[in-house]
């Protein structure tokens, strides 16, 4: 049996989020494990009576096996939190999803993007800025993450479809299960050029309750997240609000002061969002270029056993250069000009006074 069935039938069980997941796999090995311990040992990892009894009661009702075989059939993919696949910026948040479902594909360079979100009852100003910012974002190598709901959702998916770049849909629902119906067309090109995700499983209805939670991962996705017009008590402010828990930046395009849908955007302005008149506001914030840079050295410059070396020494808390030189054992001029490389490569960051931390 794949180890991903397990992990999938344990996500579905009620009371376990994802901090208390993350806990259940440290402490028994495997998903496999964990959802065939025996209750004592459950109570005994940490769980309460009622958790460990809804796990047992959910092997009755779950065949990981069938619910392998669904999940395939639909030609969905999981990714699991363990996985290398998993988007690495995600799993820093406080409570990633332990598993993802995927329809399409994730590529490396999805790294570099950013979330646009706002109301689903947008204005012209609103479909006009929508278009023209992911447009040149795209052109910019940026891939555009977002909610596929009505309003500026959808548009600024067709907007990236239309300028040749690439899309990511974060849903409310199961990944066979497109909400709202008249996007289905425009989920199957999401799927060519991009990717459907969701933590709901497959043929998981669209609830409200999920939409919330989800806007989690799309704020946890991108390194910054751009509001295009929101009322106030608009879900893309509730993304907003995640993109700052999670210290991500956020920004705000400006609207007029007598048009409600731009109360929410105006007020995150006034609150410290960054006003964003064209793309290269953003573009700058993110250093793309910089990023870009990284990108072609980590591919013209594998790392080699001097990099793993160096690396294997590092961490957040600042290193000098002599301390990397006595415990690596290699010469100096070595470990400099190796330091040097791995800044370019986006591996490392000098911190200053010939001390250097690795870079997340």
């Amino acid at each position: 049996m794949d180890e991903r069935a397990y992990w999938v039938c344990l996500s579905q069980v009620s009371g376990i989020g994802p901090v208390r997941f993350q806990r259940l796999i440290a402490h028994f090995g495997t998903a496999a494990a964990v959802w065939k311990a025996a209750p004592v040992d459950l109570v005994r990892a940490g769980l309460d009576q009622r958790t460990a009894e809804a796990i047992i009661a959910q092997r009755a009702s779950l065949d990981p096996d069938a619910v392998w075989s669904r999940i395939r059939q639909r030609g969905v993919e999981v990714l699991r939190l363990s996985d290398d696949a998993y988007p690495a910026r995600l799993r820093e948040i406080h409570d990633p999803p332990p598993v993802l479902y995927l329809r399409g594909s994730l590529l490396p360079s999805d790294a570099l993007c950013v979330a646009v979100v706002g109301t689903r009852r947008n204005t012209t100003y609103g479909r006009q800025a929508t278009e023209g910012l992911v447009a040149d974002l795209c052109r910019n190598g940026v891939t555009i993450v977002s909610g596929l709901a009505r309003g500026i959702d959808g548009i600024a998916h067709r907007a990236a479809l239309r300028a040749g770049g690439r899309t990511i849909a974060v849903l409310g629902s199961g990944v066979d299960v497109i909400y709202p119906a008249e996007h289905t067309q425009l989920a199957r090109e999401i799927v060519d050029h991009g990717a459907l995700l969701s933590e709901y499983p497959v043929e998981s209805a669209p609830e409200p309750g999920n939409f919330p939670a989800r806007n989690r991962i799309i704020s946890g996705l991108a390194p910054a997240t751009l509001v295009i017009e929101a009322p106030e008590g608009s879900g893309a402010l509730i993304t907003s609000d995640f993109a700052l828990e999670q210290g991500r930046d956020v920004f705000a395009v400006p609207g007029s002061i007598f048009a409600r849908p731009s109360d929410g955007t105006n007020q995150l302005i006034q609150q410290g969002a960054k006003l964003v008149r064209c793309a290269q506001d953003v573009l700058d914030e993110l250093q793309v270029a910089q990023v870009e840079q990284q990108l072609v050295m980590r591919e013209l410059l594998p790392a080699d056993d001097t990099e793993d070396r160096l690396l294997r020494l590092l961490s957040q808390e600042p290193r000098h250069v002599d301390d990397l030189v006595r415990n690596s054992g290699l010469p100096t001029s070595t470990v400099a000009s190796t330091l040097t490389i791995m800044e370019l490569k986006g591996l490392v960051r000098s911190v200053g006074s010939m001390q250097y931390v690795a870079a997340r």
